[in-house]
């Protein structure tokens, strides 16, 4: 299977959203690690009530990490930054500009793929940037042994095969209105003994 099925889901899913551009990786939690590597972000700043994924990229990252105490609905901004985790959002139209915003088509997610999320971004260069990172430090649909890889790159793309899953479920969810989250849907994360030192 090509990755063109990736590019074509990018393409519908940005279009959904009002993004200019799109980029697929395996998972939401992955794509804000991108977006958090891309920009080299040294702390860490999420809400309590999160999930608990996001929080663990400061251990993976090696920064700092901080909670905050905040009520959000549908997404936050990660950090003092543009990156956002947009995991439960789903509504047209709904692209910030200037942000990398992080979607999840995880399990629960109204577009459920069972793996898989996007970053949605306003510039080609960033695009390209993340894609690469996302890719092993290559471009897909050119041979690696083929390409002069410049940059480091983590193995978090999307699989063709779920690309094709969320092609085929697009139009449902499109046309379903989706769960409306509350913040008491995440638990306190501070609670956790595996937080209780940081």
């Amino acid at each position: 299977m090509s990755f063109k099925v990736v590019t074509e889901f990018e393409n519908e899913v940005k279009e959904f959203f009002g993004a200019p551009h799109a980029v697929a990786v395996d998972c939401c939690t992955h794509g804000i690690e991108l977006c958090l590597r891309q920009q080299n972000i040294k702390k860490l700043v999420v809400p309590k009530r999160t999930y608990l994924s996001v929080p663990f990229l400061a251990h993976k990252l090696g920064i700092e990490l901080e909670w905050e105490d905040r009520d959000w609905q549908d997404y936050y901004h990660v950090s003092d930054s543009n990156i956002i985790d947009a995991a439960v959002l789903w509504k047209r139209n709904s692209y910030i500009p200037g942000t990398c915003m992080c979607i999840s088509f995880q399990f629960q997610k109204h577009l459920s793929l069972g793996r898989g999320g996007m970053i949605l971004v306003d510039t080609r260069r960033r695009a390209e940037e993340l894609k690469k990172m996302s890719y092993d430090g290559r471009l897909p649909d050119v041979p690696w042994r083929e390409q002069n890889v410049q940059n480091v790159g983590y193995h978090y793309y999307m699989n063709p095969e779920i690309a094709q899953i969320g092609l085929d479920r697009l139009p449902t969810a499109i046309n379903t209105k989706p769960k409306k989250w509350v913040i008491t849907d995440w638990p306190d994360l501070t609670n956790m003994g595996v937080f209780k030192n940081d």
